[in-house]
């Protein structure tokens, strides 16, 4: 018998190395669904309770395994995708997301669960095309693999449902898709421009983002040459943070005040592979050099003095050799030095655990550190939890994190967790949820149940939007309708079938959870953490540390690192007593 066309759209997912497909069936979509039931397991079908975890969870799948696919069928169910959607196209997930739709001889006419998927997704991709011909299908799901795959985004493939039933033509040039590993630098000449730039400055900040994920070796090396300092986006963290002798942290919303004092203080400061968005926390004095595989992302956030197209991990491998070794490192060591105070004033929040119904939720995010595995995969909810994994969750070199850190979206910690504990079985996965977040989506803790994921989901439950209720509070604004009401999570996760485990006791926090990382299947453990636990808000920390940059590099410059910490807790006791 002939293959129809949903017959032939599965093989070439097959073909292109999709494992799953995460949807919530429906009709124009049940061909679809009934080809995976039918390719001998060589497909998966994940039924996701709501369109929108699916694209999560394919995002997820994306990021660590190179290319994922998600559906959703007409009209609601393309309107549920979209939020999840951008947030993969903004990661740089690979993601293939098939709409399936009406049937073509009702298009236009305004027929029941009837959407326009290219008006609709047009923002959320660098593909979008549907196919009305059986013809057109194979073409346009090649060029929406190798547009996902090559630019790293969403490709979005319009199917009408009466399009599936119909006999697949084959085309025989789009039975194969291309992939390639481009080596990608700038010129000879610009390196040498590059090279004697950085051989005139003493002071030199690197500041590294996601592009960086694979030239961890060639940036550490660089910044023992020059001795220069390495801070890092939220997304460059994990493949930053180890074995980085210069390494000073964060900086940004969620940052601390070292990486931003060196920053500022730099007479050169590198932008390697990011796309750093705040730009009141970069400098404006200091010569600056940004490097990026996307040429258009280049000067839109900084005033750059040098913009170089490259690779990052092949930049710097064929800049190295025209880098000779600097002797003074006494910015760096001024800049190490007060790096270590910030430890330690962060140390400070985890030695005091909290009380019975507020615990500290660093205190949680710390010991959730220590227990984990080295190469676990953490996924973090918007907001506080971003604040807690930023600062308390490190990087070994084996671990990964994912957040909705472009999008900023709630709800995003459980649902992307799914794709990771599918994508990686050999992996512990960790949502650290907000209460917010988790109570967004939590009808996909089924999902969860019914895959028998693994997953351990840590609901730091402050009864409240922490993040917004910060933010309205330094606003001057009372924070109205941001607390919550909330179930009893561990109730809930009972309901539907997972281990649930409530904590309110500080005393009860290390055995608890490690009790919830050694069960052998998914756990929430709902933990009761201090509504007013304090990040910097975001508003307030620049003018903060505009204010306490040029008073604590004297007190630094004077070997006066007792006095640093005061100046810096005065501005936070300032803050609290604020808002």
């Amino acid at each position: 018998m002939a293959k129809n066309v949903a017959e032939q759209l599965v093989e070439m997912l097959i073909a292109a190395d999709v494992k799953r497909i995460y949807a919530v069936t429906g009709d124009s979509l049940n061909e679809v669904n009934d080809a995976v039931r039918r390719s001998d397991n060589k497909i998966q079908w994940i039924h996701v309770r709501h369109e929108e975890a699916g694209a999560y969870a394919a995002a997820a799948e994306a990021q660590l395994l190179g290319i994922a696919c998600c559906a959703g069928s007409s009209g609601p169910g393309h309107v549920h995708l979209i939020n999840g959607l951008y947030d993969a196209h903004r990661s740089g997930a690979p993601v293939i997301a098939i709409a399936s739709t009406v049937a073509t001889h009702e298009f236009g006419t305004e027929y029941f669960q009837e959407t326009n998927t290219l008006k609709l997704f047009a923002d959320c991709s660098y593909y979008n095309q549907i196919a009305t011909t059986p013809a057109q299908l194979p073409r346009m799901l090649q060029a929406g693999i190798q547009h996902a795959v090559g630019k790293k985004g969403v490709s979005v493939v319009g199917l009408p449902g009466d399009l599936t039933k119909m006999d697949a033509v084959e085309i025989p040039s789009s039975t194969k898709n291309y992939f390639s590993d481009p080596l990608i630098r700038p010129s000879e000449r610009d390196l040498q421009n590059l090279a004697s730039l950085i051989n005139s400055h003493e002071k030199i900040t690197i500041f590294c983002g996601i592009g960086c994920a694979n030239a961890h070796d060639e940036v550490v090396e660089l910044s023992k040459r020059v001795h220069a300092t390495v801070g890092y986006s939220f997304r460059g963290k994990m493949s930053m943070q180890h074995d980085n002798p210069n390494e000073i942290g964060m900086t940004g919303l969620l940052g601390l005040p070292s990486a931003y004092h060196s920053m500022h203080e730099s007479d050169l400061l590198m932008l390697l592979g990011t796309d750093f968005p705040y730009e009141q926390f970069l400098p404006t004095e200091c010569d600056i050099v940004q490097v990026d595989i996307k040429p258009e992302r280049i000067g839109r956030r900084a005033k750059v003095d040098m913009g170089l197209y490259g690779k990052i991990e092949d930049t710097l491998q064929a800049l190295l050799p025209l880098i000779p070794q600097k002797t003074d490192d006494s910015f760096l060591q001024t800049q190490l030095k007060l790096y270590a105070h910030v430890k330690d004033n962060l140390a400070t929040y985890v030695n005091d655990p909290g009380v019975k119904e507020n615990i500290h939720p660093e205190f949680v995010a710390d010991t959730l550190d220590r227990l984990a595995n080295d190469n676990a995969i953490f996924t973090v909810d918007t907001g506080m939890c971003c604040v807690w994994g930023a600062r308390y969750i490190h990087g070994t070199g084996k671990r990964t994190m994912i957040g909705s850190f472009n999008h900023g979206s709630m709800a995003n910690a459980m649902p992307h967790a799914i794709g990771a504990a599918l994508s990686c079985p050999d992996r512990q996965v960790i949502a650290m949820a907000g209460d917010g977040g988790i109570s967004m989506l939590l009808g996909d803790l089924a999902t969860i149940k019914q895959y028998k994921l693994p997953i351990k989901i840590i609901v730091f439950n402050n009864r409240s939007l922490g993040m917004v209720k910060l933010e309205m509070e330094v606003g001057g604004l009372p924070d109205w309708q941001t607390d919550m009401q909330n179930p009893d999570f561990a109730l809930v996760a009972e309901a539907m079938g997972i281990r649930g485990i409530k904590v309110n006791d500080p005393d009860q926090v290390e055995s608890a959870l490690r009790d919830a990382l050694l069960y052998d299947g998914p756990v929430l453990l709902d933990v009761m953490t201090d509504p007013n636990a304090l990040a910097m808000p975001p508003k307030v920390e620049f003018e903060q540390m505009k204010g306490m940059s040029l008073a604590m590099s004297k007190l630094i410059l004077n070997g006066q690192m007792g006095d640093v910490w005061d100046t810096i807790k005065s501005n936070y006791k300032h803050i609290k007593e604020v808002i």
